[in-house]
Parts: C-alpha cells; structure tokens; sequence
C-alpha cells in the first residue's frame, strides 16, 4: 500500500508548529529574564560646583544637582583633604553616578582620591565612593590657581 503525501504534509505541519511555538517560548523566557525589576540600579547623572582652598590640607563646599530616574534632586557637598594641595579654585564638574537603588542612598560620606592643577583655567577629575556601593565619577574644568593631588572625604547631602 501507498502512504499519502496527505499524512506527512500533516506530519511536517505539526512538526513545524511545535518548532515555532518551542521558538516562541524561547524568545518569551529569555525577554522576561531582561526585564529590569524596579529595585535595579539605575544610572544618574550629575552638575557640581565646588570651590576650595589648601596649603597641604584643604577644605571645600559647593552645591550641585543630582538629576536620577527623571528627576532633579540638589544637594549640598562639603570635604576635607590631605596630601598635596596648594592654592585656591572653582570647578564645575559634571559625570555619573553608579551603584545607585535609592536615591537616599546617595547622601553620606564618600572617600575621594582624585587631582588636578589650574593656572588661570585647568582640568580637574575625581571618583568618589560611599560605603552603600555608590560610586560618582566627575571631570570638568577648573579656575583660579592650584595644584592637587590628594585623598579627600566628601560629605553629600540632600537638600
């Protein structure tokens, strides 16, 4: 007896349906396994401006804004430092901020090692780090007249 061509034409139907729906299931699994849960880390962005003063120790203030999951928060930073710091200048600086779950989690007291030198105008960077996991790495320009190279402590506050 002869086969149809009818029943493998069904065969190959069904096996190629299995296939699509096992391919289907695939790309499902692997775009829910993607999906960022709302307690993920989201990157920020931020604008500061410091001045500071220093002969061997320094100190400095400024304000900036943190701008994180849409929205603009300001906040206060402060800090000491220790190692070479002679004269005095203004910096803006601006970068990202990693390591971030809440934004409370970016106030606090962060560890700096950073440098940089302005005579008239110069560049200046820095990476800071708090104990929550928060790491805020910034670049920009400085003005006045001063050479660093030194580890600072940083203290951030939300306003």
């Amino acid at each position: 007896m002869r086969r149809s061509n009818l029943g493998a034409g069904k065969r190959e139907a069904v096996a190629k349906a299995k296939y699509s729906a096992g391919v289907a299931a695939l790309v499902l699994a692997v775009c829910t396994g993607l999906a960022t849960p709302s307690y993920a880390q989201a990157l920020g962005y931020v604008r500061v401006t410091f001045a500071k003063a220093g002969l061997i120790a320094g100190a400095g203030g400024g304000r900036g804004v943190l701008t994180y999951r849409g929205h603009d928060h300001s906040f206060r930073v402060s800090g000491l430092s220790l190692g070479v710091s002679v004269g005095a200048s203004v910096m803006r600086l601006t970068g990202r901020v990693t390591g971030l779950r809440d934004v409370k989690d970016f106030s606090g007291t962060y560890d700096a090692v950073g440098g940089g030198g302005a005579w008239i105008g110069g560049l200046g960077g820095v990476q800071l780090t708090n104990g929550k996991g928060v790491v805020i790495t910034l670049q920009g320009v400085e003005a006045g007249m001063e050479f660093a190279a030194n580890r600072s402590t940083i203290r951030i506050s939300l306003r």
